[in-house]
């Protein structure tokens, strides 16, 4: 038997009309789409916390690791398991929550909350194999999670306009104002971004990345930044150890931290449900129902990266809906993630690289005196696209029925003005059945959303919004 046969034999190449280089051209072109994330993810897991909030982030060069350490494992048993094209990796949101909400604002570790990351990887495994998944999928109504995923996105897009000095602290009364568009920094950002956006109309593979790789460059020919010696560009990966098995899982098994389990829950199950049907219905894997046939495979492999990569120290991963870009280059099968997975590990020696970049003695200060890494600022086009790509599920949102507008709009801007994920997140789970009853529509609320609406009233029951709250 050939190697041709073997792999038809195990992904059934010839039943979804496939071959070995369809398959692995569109590996190739799902990984251009979504390589930017073994710098951003461990960048906002770093950064943010570090130069927004003055506390401890994740080191960035052991996140790296951890980042393409779990993306090669969950890609890999969704290809070889779940024989879908689906990649994973860590979440952009969940790795935002983690940074801003749990570390900057509720001051906890770092530790602590991949320690929560672990817990609701645990808890998603659990109901994955026990069969519980459909009950929680009808308690979430679809314009409900598009406004969570609308509300992330422009979370996101704000965390890139900081980072790049284009938005900036105002005053009393104006928290934010324009920064200083003339500054070179600033004009790098907008650069980068303006790069990306036109490569993403013309379609190009790999849009962000490789408006990422430019602004690097224009940034080290204007004198924004440097780059570290050539002899430090490629070498064997360090500083894992600073992160591998350093969860705090006692610490946060705590009633304080009870939210943030259930926050961090409900996004990852939300991100994989919508993502799943998004891009099976694109590779036109769902049957007549508009299900995914064996969906709780996929679901297995993405819960099971989850608690691999918070064992490593990242946050939570997921699947990613780039992978859409490998199925328009006709990715049917498992051998389209197994291509990703390998690509993913080969990045591995790069991370030395990247990691001198987000050093002290790369740090570029902007015109309103804050600080930023290199990196930092170079990562900043990059969020404020994904931002964008964020945006779609809009659509799904019927304004004129003010019972979805209402909780929806509760959702985006709750996220928005308070800085924090989780308190949007959870007022739209509140919102939700109530905006029901009051319109007298209440049979419309599956009694699931009840049990969420119950545990998010207890998130603003148990916040922290003292230094001293009365459960501590």
């Amino acid at each position: 038997m050939g190697i041709y046969e073997a792999l038809d034999g195990f992904f059934g190449l010839k039943k979804y009309r496939t071959s070995v280089k369809t398959e692995v051209l569109a590996g190739i072109a799902t990984f251009m789409t979504m390589v930017y994330i073994v710098v951003v993810n461990p960048s906002i897991l770093y950064f943010v916390p570090k130069y927004v909030f003055g506390k401890e982030g994740i080191p960035f060069a052991g996140s790296m690791v951890a980042t393409i350490i779990s993306a090669f494992y969950g890609t890999l048993v969704m290809g070889i398991y779940a024989k879908r094209p689906f990649a994973i990796a860590p979440y952009m949101g969940e790795n935002a929550f983690v940074a801003v909400t749990v570390v900057g604002i509720l001051g906890y570790s770092w530790q602590t909350a991949i320690g929560a990351v672990f817990i609701g990887g645990l808890i998603f495994t659990i109901i994955t194999v026990t069969g519980l998944r459909p009950l929680m999928t009808k308690a979430v109504p679809p314009f409900l999670a598009a406004s969570f995923a609308v509300g992330i996105g422009l979370f996101i897009t704000f965390i890139g306009l900081a980072d790049a000095g284009i938005v900036r602290l105002g005053i009393e009364g104006a928290p934010v104002k324009l920064g200083n568009l003339l500054s070179k920094p600033v004009l790098l950002a907008i650069f980068g971004a303006g790069l990306i956006s036109i490569l993403l109309i013309r379609r190009v593979v790999g849009s962000i990345v490789i408006g990422l790789l430019a602004t690097l460059v224009v940034g080290v020919a204007v004198g924004v930044g440097k780059l570290p010696p050539v002899g430090e560009w490629i070498g064997v990966p360090a500083g894992f150890g600073d992160v591998f098995l350093k969860l705090d899982i006692m610490g946060a098994l705590t009633w304080g931290f009870f939210a943030v389990i259930l926050t961090m829950f409900t996004m990852d199950f939300l991100d994989t449900m919508g993502t799943l049907l998004g891009i099976g219905a694109k590779a036109g894997l769902l049957d007549k129902e508009g299900r995914l046939p064996e969906v709780e495979k996929p679901m297995l492999a993405d819960a099971t990266a989850t608690v691999v990569g918070a064992i490593c120290g990242t946050s939570t991963t997921g699947t990613y809906i780039e992978s859409a870009a490998g199925i328009e280059q006709g990715g049917r099968t498992g051998l389209t993630a197994v291509v990703v997975a390998i690509l993913f590990l080969l990045a591995l020696p790069f991370v030395q690289f990247f990691s001198a970049l987000s050093g002290a003695e790369y740090e570029v200060v902007l015109d309103s005196g804050v600080t930023r890494s290199f990196l930092q600022i170079l990562s900043a086009p990059a969020l404020i696209v994904v931002g964008l790509l964020m945006m779609s599920p809009i659509r799904m949102i019927n304004f004129d029925d003010y019972t979805e507008a209402i909780p929806a709009f509760g959702v985006v801007a709750l996220m928005i003005f308070t800085f924090n994920i989780g308190v949007g997140l959870t007022a739209g789970f509140v919102l939700y059945p109530l905006c029901k009853v009051v319109a007298g529509r209440y049979r419309e609320v599956h009694p699931a959303a009840w049990f969420l609406f119950a545990l998010c009233l207890l998130f603003y029951i148990f916040y922290p919004y003292t230094p001293t709250p009365w459960w501590r």
